[in-house]
């Protein structure tokens, strides 16, 4: 007979979730990246034109020899420098040997070659995009050649070599120079060894077996304590993204994942809560204790990393603030879900049925009072809030829609229309009752469709539309690449018209997405106090977009009565990124590079 489905998963996961947030974080502190406070008073000083703090800063770390927080701190003002250049620009003139300045300089032209060629996927990058890319890259070598002569003891100017090598795909016995050189300069220097990891891996110009290789004996080398004990967690990322780690798949014994996975929990003891220096690899730890099923641990490190998350692991994955974020709350509710109803708590981990246990924790777990209370609360439990009515209009053909959509872990549909576009809407009741919306929002603080939108997004070229109905209210949402551009209500109530001013804004906005000359109707759309549902036809008719579904407005998920439309079931995150990278397979044939991190 087979296993009965476990229908008091949902009551027990109601009743734990709130438990399971004690020590974590509100997700509003959250910071990716965050600088320490000296760095993050340089960087308002650069913003407001002054660049003395940010040599000060520089020149006390290399005097210091603290390589890593220097490593950190030229990558933060190279960034800053990407969008606000006039401070480095008056730095060069009052200092153009300075080696600080030199530093800064070089990781600026890495970042401004992969802003030319964006991390869009091979087919949005036009091969004017690839050889500006390549320029670039060769133009700076004699930048960072100087960087690497005005700082001989530095390692951090060898990693930014070894981005250089990568992205121009430069000879192994290049590569194997730069280390070379890096750990002379400063053997245990995490971000050089972390760079070579990269490098290193089978999807750039090494293999598994290399990676893990050099990745175990830098950790054994190092000294009891260091955090680049924790590289090996880097190369298990990595691998990860090629493999269903814990299922078999893989040439790489589960074994040793296991180990490497153990030896991040026992460094990561080591540390206190919320150590800048344990942040780098914790984040990868949390990242493979939920990828080897053990989500428990998983919440403990969360609760360890606090606010300090960090773009990688989590960018691999998509927005990774956003990854951060949805992947704590997922863990907290595998948590509570597995915690018995009566006699537990989801807050301690010793409440928590084992890893190895969590298949039959879901059937033995349960009482007969459990069951009876439990039953009890499930028929008490209000039933899940209607689908929201909103509908996006992503300006792609179906099919790039569909692979960019896989991240979300979301049953959406599609419906193709004219234009290479395509409309989208949740599908919530296209799920099995106990996943749907209601119940996920809920548990998991799944956003609306416009947050899937800014989600979605990233790495695209095209715009995505989102209408939406608040009450008698209707709001336009504009994203590209992950980012609002704009937004957009027509209120019932006729004081909320907005201003002369603001409609313009908003309406030359909306129209260079569009490619729209004359933004001056749409303005006039915009100011409207009439029906705002007619008013919001009205803004996709000046568009020149196609009009919303009929039912839009009236009744939920207007699209699954609409010819054509395809439904996209909700994945898993790690079988979402495995179908929405399987494109990559073909990246050789089109010259292009992975993204560089």
């Amino acid at each position: 007979m087979g296993r009965l489905p476990d229908v008091f998963a949902v009551p027990r996961m109601m009743r734990h979730f709130a438990a399971t947030g004690e020590g974590l974080p509100p997700d509003g502190t959250v910071e990716l990246d965050a600088p320490d406070s000296a760095l993050r008073a340089a960087l308002s000083s650069a913003r407001s034109g002054a660049w003395a703090p940010a040599a000060e800063l520089l020149a006390q770390a290399r005097i210091a020899r603290d390589w890593e927080r220097r490593g950190e701190y030229s990558s933060a003002l190279a960034e800053l420098a990407l969008h606000h250049t006039g401070w480095l620009e008056d730095w060069r003139q009052e200092r153009p040997f300075d080696a600080d300045l030199g530093l800064v300089a070089a990781e600026l032209e890495i970042d401004r070659a992969w802003q030319i060629r964006t991390a869009a996927r091979a087919r949005h990058v036009s091969q004017e995009q690839f050889r500006a890319f390549h320029t670039v890259l060769r133009d700076a070598e004699p930048v960072l050649r100087t960087a690497a002569d005005l700082n001989p003891e530095d390692p951090v100017p060898w990693r930014i070599l070894i981005a250089h090598a990568m992205g121009l795909g430069a000879p192994r016995e290049v590569f194997d120079e730069y280390l070379v050189r890096g750990r002379e300069a400063d053997p245990h220097h995490v971000g050089l060894h972390a760079r070579a990891v990269q490098y290193l891996a089978q999807k750039w110009y090494g293999s598994h077996a290399e990676m893990f290789e050099f990745a175990e004996s830098a950790a054994a080398a190092s000294p009891e304590g260091s955090p680049l004990r924790g590289l090996p967690l880097h190369a298990v990322t990595e691998y990860a993204l090629e493999h269903e780690a814990g299922i078999g798949q893989g040439p790489l014994a589960w074994s040793r994942i296991e180990g490497l996975v153990e030896s991040g929990l026992e460094l990561s003891a080591a540390f206190g809560p919320g150590d800048r220096r344990a942040a780098g690899f914790r984040n990868h730890l949390a990242l493979a204790l939920i990828r080897s099923g053990r989500e428990a641990e998983a919440l403990e490190v969360f609760r360890l990393i606090g606010t300090d998350a960090r773009t990688f692991p989590w960018a691999y994955l998509g927005d990774p603030r956003e990854i951060f974020l949805l992947m704590r709350q997922g863990v907290r509710a595998h948590v509570a879900r597995r915690t018995p109803y009566f006699g537990g708590s989801a807050s301690a981990p010793t409440a928590v049925a084992p890893s190895n246990a969590a298949n039959t924790a879901s059937t033995a777990d349960t009482t007969d009072a459990d069951t009876t209370d439990a039953a009890d609360t499930a028929r008490a439990t209000p039933p899940p809030p209607p689908a929201a009515m909103a509908i996006a209009l992503a300006g792609a053909p179906l099919r790039d829609v569909r692979e960019a959509i896989l991240i979300t872990g979301t049953t959406m549909r599609l419906v193709p229309v004219p234009g290479n576009a395509t409309f989208v809407e949740t599908a919530p009741s296209a799920e099995p009752p106990g996943r749907r919306k209601g119940t996920r929002t809920t548990l998991l603080g799944e956003g609306s469709l416009p947050r899937l939108a800014r989600t979605f997004s990233r790495g695209e070229r095209w715009p995505v539309l989102v209408a939406a109905k608040e009450g008698a209210d209707y709001t336009l949402h504009l994203y590209r690449d992950g980012r609002l551009v704009t937004a957009h209500a027509w209120w019932a109530d006729p004081a909320g018209m907005p201003t002369q001013e603001e409609a313009l804004d908003r309406a030359t906005a909306l129209a260079a997405a569009y490619g729209l000359k004359d933004h001056r109707p749409l303005t006039a759309v915009l100011r409207g106090t009439g029906d705002p549902r007619q008013h919001l036809d009205e803004a996709f008719a000046t568009l020149g977009l196609p009009s919303l579904p009929a039912g839009f407005g009236y009744r939920p998920e207007p699209l699954a009565e609409v010819r054509g439309a395809q439904l996209v079931e909700r994945r898993s995150f790690f079988r979402a990124i495995k179908e929405s990278l399987s494109s990559e397979r073909d990246r050789a044939s089109d010259g292009e590079l992975p993204p560089l991190t």
